[in-house]
């Protein structure tokens, strides 16, 4: 049986779609059929064809990526949820950048078709930015983030451009964003401060930096129209590492998210200090939980990103 008080939620965010995903799910599951059916009928076009047979290329249009992987996290829950008791919740939900919108969607702080129309917009006006104001990331490997944050302040002062960490995933695994010209030149320093491996990543939109500026009072506008609630179980925040308890809370959070760093090993650490156990992904891959082994390898983790691997774990605690 599941502890589910000593169980948390989480949900990827780009990187972690995959043609194919959700195919084998919809034939196995009459709930995620029909969340993938409704969200084709919201958006008005078949995303379900997308994520089922691609191709890649349009998938991986953070205009399609980010509403794919919401629904496909959400697919997932919807068949947990019919598995178990309604009484039965865990103590935490939380994502990775795209992934807290999903989180905050399975704590019932949003509605669903609401959620699906606030990332299609975001994923548009993430694309508008990397044409208006296009930068560029890279991932560093092997160095602390206070390393890393001195890095992008000593190219930052250097060229003039603006430079952040971006994404503090894991320990020894960060990622940086902003202007191409400061990331070009932080790349050196990190190798002479001791990175293992500095690597571009093959994107025009510098996620998580001030470059996110020109779209932010957009966003905050779409937020502002959003009907969000109180969550019904407490969401872990990207920007503050801590719970978002108000709408309001939640309306700043998503909105300062856009230029703010994704504070990942803290969320992780966040839940584990107030007593999680098990991590349970849900989405494609298992990016999450390779992160999550990293930040602390006493956490238990599952992966359900497939029917197989729900078949086995509803076999395993029902």
């Amino acid at each position: 049986m599941i502890d589910w008080i000593k169980t948390a939620l989480v949900f990827p965010g780009q990187g972690s779609q995959e043609v194919g995903m959700g195919a084998d799910l919809v034939q196995a599951f009459p709930e995620a059929a029909e969340t993938f059916d409704l969200a084709d009928d919201i958006l008005g076009f078949s995303l379900s064809d997308l994520c089922f047979d691609g191709p890649a290329e349009a998938l991986n249009d953070t205009y399609n990526t980010q509403p794919a992987l919401y629904v496909m996290g959400l697919a997932l829950l919807r068949v947990l949820q019919a598995a178990f008791p309604p009484d039965q919740h865990p103590a935490f939900v939380a994502g990775h950048s795209l992934g807290e919108f999903t989180a905050l969607t399975a704590a019932g702080a949003v509605g669903f078709a609401d959620g699906l129309r606030l990332v299609r917009e975001r994923g548009r006006l993430m694309n508008q930015a990397g044409q208006r104001a296009p930068g560029a990331m890279a991932a560093i490997l092997g160095l602390d983030a206070d390393v890393v944050n001195e890095i992008c302040a000593q190219a930052s002062q250097q060229t003039g451009k603006a430079l952040v960490l971006a994404n503090d995933n894991c320990p020894g695994q960060l990622v940086i964003s902003g202007d191409k010209e400061a990331l070009d030149a932080a790349l050196p320093i990190a190798t002479q401060r001791g990175a293992k491996r500095v690597m571009p990543l093959t994107v025009s939109v510098a996620s998580h930096s001030p470059l996110m500026e020109v779209i932010t009072a957009e966003f905050r506008g779409a937020l502002s129209r959003t009907p969000f609630g109180a969550p019904a179980v407490p969401v872990i925040g990207n920007v503050h590492a801590a719970p978002l308890d108000t709408a309001a809370a939640i309306r700043a959070e998503l909105g300062d998210q856009l230029t703010s760093t994704v504070r990942w090993t803290e969320s992780v650490q966040t839940m584990r200090e107030h007593g999680v156990e098990l991590f349970i992904e849900l989405g494609p891959k298992d990016v999450l939980n390779g992160l999550i082994k990293r930040i602390d390898r006493a956490a238990e983790r599952v992966t359900l990103n497939s029917a197989d691997s729900v078949r086995t774990f509803l076999a395993a605690h029902i």
